[in-house]
This record gives C-alpha cells, sequence and structure tokens, in this order.
C-alpha cells in the first residue's frame, strides 16, 4: 500500500501560479519584440538594478574576469570542463551520416548537421551557476555549433566575473551580462545590438522556462528544464541523515523545487522530517530549503520496490536518487526520469557539477517524452534522396502516381507521370 505521509502545495494553488508566469513572461516577450534593447534595459533595471553601457562584454572584460580566478579555482573549473568534454565527444561518436541504395539506382542518406547559432543561458538570480557554463558551451563546441552566445545575469549588482570565465573558457564567442525573460527575448528575436541565434538551451527558473516554452518555434529550446525537482528512492540501505542532506541540497536551488523521498523504510520516514530540521540547521541556503521542503516536498510510504518504481515513474523527476540494495534494478526498468544517480556514493551534486554528465534536465514530467542536454541536441539530421537511373525513376514514379491518384493529388501525380513518360521513353 502506498501512503502519502507529506504532501505540498495544492495543484490548484500551483496552477494560479503558473498563470501568473505566463502572464509575465507574454507581457515582456511582446516588450521586447516592440522595442527591442530598450525593453531590455528597463527590465534589466526593474528586475536586476543592472544597466551597463553595453550588455555585450569585450575582449578586456572578459580577460579581467578570467584573470580574478585563482589557480585552484581554475584548475577545477578546467576539470569539470575536461569531463563534461570527454563525454559529450564520446556521446558524438555515437552519430554518424548514413548511405543507403534502397532499390537498385535509389539512394537515401541522412546527415548529422549542428546548429549555426546557439544562446547558451546561464543562471545566477540566486547563485553564480557557473556549472552551466560548462554543461552548456562546452557541449555545444563539441557538436560544431559555429556561433555561441552565452548569457548570465549579474550577480549582487556586479559581473559574475567566474561564471563570466567559465565561459570564456568553454569557448563562448560572444558573452552577454544579462539575465530573466529579457535575456532569453533578446537572444531569440534579436535586438538592436544582440543577434539572434537558432536555438536557446540552459535551465533556468520558472520564468525562464516559461520564457523558453513560449518562444519555441521562433527559436529551438533544448527542453522544458525550470525549477529543479529531485526524488530520492531509498530503504533500509541507507539513514535519514544522508536522504534529508540529499534532499536538501536540491531544495536549495528555489522555494519552489519539489524535494519528494519515496520509501519502503518505516524507520525512516519516520525519522526523515527531524533529519531535515537538523540539517536546515547547518545550512546558509535554509531559508529558502525550508519553504520548498514545506510547500512541495512530499515523503511517500511502499510496502514493495514494485509501489517505489510506480510511484517514481508518476512522478517522472528531473533528478532521481536511487539508494537501495539493488540500484540496478530501477535502472533495468525505469524509462520515465531526467538522469538517474545510482548508489549512496552517487549524489545529484556530482552530475550537477563535475562528472561529466550534463545537469540540464527535464523537469515536470518532460521525462516522459525527452531526455537531457547533451550533444545531440546541437546537432539536425537531415536526410537527402537522389534517383541515379532512368530505370528507377520509372519504377518509383509509376508506384508514386498510383499512390497520388489515391489521395486526389493530380499536382503530385503529374511530378511522377511527367518523369514517367520522358524517362520511360528515353529507356
Amino acid at each position: 500500500m502506498i501512503t502519502q505521509l507529506k504532501t505540498g502545495k495544492p495543484q490548484a494553488v500551483r496552477a494560479e501560479i503558473e498563470q501568473q508566469v505566463r502572464n509575465t513572461v507574454e507581457q515582456i516577450i511582446n516588450d521586447v519584440a516592440r522595442e527591442g534593447e530598450q525593453a531590455v534595459r528597463r527590465y534589466s533595471g526593474q528586475f536586476d538594478q543592472w544597466n551597463p553601457p553595453s550588455f555585450r562584454l569585450t575582449p578586456d572584460e572578459i580577460e579581467r574576469c578570467v584573470d580574478t580566478l585563482t589557480p585552484q579555482a581554475r584548475d577545477d573549473i578546467e576539470f569539470a570542463q575536461a569531463q563534461i568534454r570527454r563525454f559529450a565527444q564520446v556521446q558524438l561518436l555515437s552519430l554518424r551520416d548514413v548511405e543507403i541504395e534502397t532499390l537498385p539506382g535509389v539512394v537515401l542518406g541522412h546527415r548529422n548537421i549542428p546548429v549555426n547559432a546557439v544562446g547558451c543561458y546561464v543562471p545566477g538570480g540566486k547563485y553564480p551557476l557557473l556549472a552551466s557554463a560548462h554543461m552548456s558551451v562546452v557541449t555545444a563546441r563539441v557538436a560544431g555549433v559555429k556561433r555561441i552566445a552565452a548569457c548570465a545575469p549579474p550577480y549582487k549588482g556586479e559581473l559574475p566575473h567566474a561564471v563570466i570565465a567559465a565561459m570564456a573558457l568553454a569557448g563562448a564567442d560572444e558573452i552577454y551580462a544579462f539575465g530573466g525573460v529579457q535575456a532569453i527575448a533578446a537572444m531569440a528575436l534579436g535586438t538592436q545590438h544582440t543577434e539572434a541565434v537558432d536555438m536557446l538551451v540552459g535551465p533556468g527558473n520558472a520564468y525562464v522556462a516559461e520564457a523558453k516554452r513560449q518562444l519555441y518555434g521562433k527559436v529551438g529550446i533544448d527542453l522544458p528544464a525550470g525549477p529543479t525537482e529531485t526524488l530520492v528512492i531509498c530503504d533500509d540501505s541507507v539513514d535519514a541523515e544522508l536522504v534529508a542532506v540529499d534532499l536538501m541540497g536540491q531544495a536549495e536551488h528555489g522555494p519552489n523545487s519539489p524535494a519528494i523521498c519515496v520509501t519502503s523504510s518505516r524507520t525512516l520516514a519516520a525519522a526523515l522530517p527531524a533529519a531535515i530540521e537538523a540539517v536546515l540547521a547547518r545550512l546558509d541556503t535554509a531559508p529558502i530549503a525550508r519553504v520548498a521542503w514545506e510547500d512541495y516536498g512530499e515523503i511517500i510510504l511502499c510496502d514493495t520496490r514494485d509501489e517505489m518504481l510506480g510511484e517514481a515513474e508518476r512522478l517522472c523527476s528531473e533528478h532521481v536518487q536511487v539508494m537501495t540494495e539493488d540500484p540496478e534494478w530501477f535502472l533495468a526498468r525505469m524509462t520515465r526520469y531526467g538522469a538517474l544517480f545510482l548508489g549512496s556514493r552517487t549524489n545529484v551534486s556530482f552530475g550537477d557539477k563535475v562528472i561529466g554528465t550534463n545537469h540540464t534536465l527535464p523537469t515536470r514530467g518532460a521525462g516522459r517524452y525527452t531526455g537531457g542536454l547533451w550533444v545531440g541536441k546541437f546537432i539536425k539530421t537531415h536526410t537527402y534522396q537522389q534517383i541515379r537511373t532512368d530505370r528507377a525513376a520509372v519504377e518509383i514514379g509509376q508506384v508514386c502516381s498510383r499512390l497520388c491518384a489515391l489521395e486526389h493529388f493530380s499536382g503530385h501525380q503529374e511530378q511522377a507521370d511527367i518523369r514517367v513518360r520522358r524517362l520511360g521513353l528515353a529507356g
């Protein structure tokens, strides 16, 4: 039996909040579309108190940001980027162009072509998330994207030096110091001083995620990647403190970040609330994490691991930590999630910062139909076809003509028939 020991905000309340977000985002996008940079500056001043002479950083400004890094900080950034680059390069090898002769004289194929221009959003309102620069810029560079524009909001009224340094070391071609919906709109639509991109990638808060959703179609996006979600699946093989740390370690992302425990351990479930209080007492980010836990946290007690699996599939969370005696059992059976973190030695923070997989992952159930950001997201697969003999053109043309007739497409039929007439006579 499945027992919900703790619940979050009612769905109706969440829906009302989401509608408010949609309305705000729509207004900002419309203003940027009409006014361009003027609207970007107005909203940047309103939300970030930030209005520099130019949002785009000069090479000297970028170099000064890189120079602020300590040798250790630079080494650590380069280490993380090396792990991400290496895994992305291996993923790239799994993609290949193909060509096949399906019939004598009929050649079909596809080519994998990188997107020409990508805008990489790096969040930074609450925390300067330089790891997001690795995940987007490094991966786009490995994919072969020709132009990479990256942006991040100011941090406490100043340039986010470490974030900008990470963007530069990752290989960004253009770096902008602005954030929020106005930055997403500027990169997608273009302004007087920002050239539009073909695709937007990167995580963000609910407003950034909604902006990407509303702009999809005008530009491509990687995936819906809104407020962080974490799910811990656990049994008696771990203790409540470890589970509490891993839940609150992700709840600190924002006050609307769901942190959910699905467990078969009654002992752990009973001990978890007190363990969470003890963990919050030692976190500087407790004011944020506490709100997330109170409003969006859940504890779900199950009798069997099959029930735990069912709940995990229903929830379809972004991050899923499996801390059970046999985590590979879940790996073999789970189909709906952003990324899996298997065993108590592994945790979401490793994936977020350094291990090498990408931390831009689907949220809000999008793991039902898409995986996370990877090198393949930056690559389009385009087909081509060529008929190399008259005989093949006539053979294909005769079948095509009859199929077009069934659909009453006379123009399509004539495209086939003219080739049958000409090439059949020539043959």
